[in-house]
């Protein structure tokens, strides 16, 4: 049982860093689509 105590939080502590490291390969990035600058108006000639 004591090891059960000490197994449990380790394997938990492991679970939520995995999830943790690969979200951003889970979730799809909003960030791309905010990156890109685009201009408003056409760049004045002259």
């Amino acid at each position: 049982m004591a090891m059960l105590a000490v197994l449990i939080p380790l394997l938990m502590l492991g679970a939520v860093l995995a999830l943790g490291r690969y979200e951003e390969l889970l979730l799809p990035e909003k960030r791309s689509e905010v990156t890109e600058l685009v201009p408003l108006t056409e760049p004045r000639k002259g």
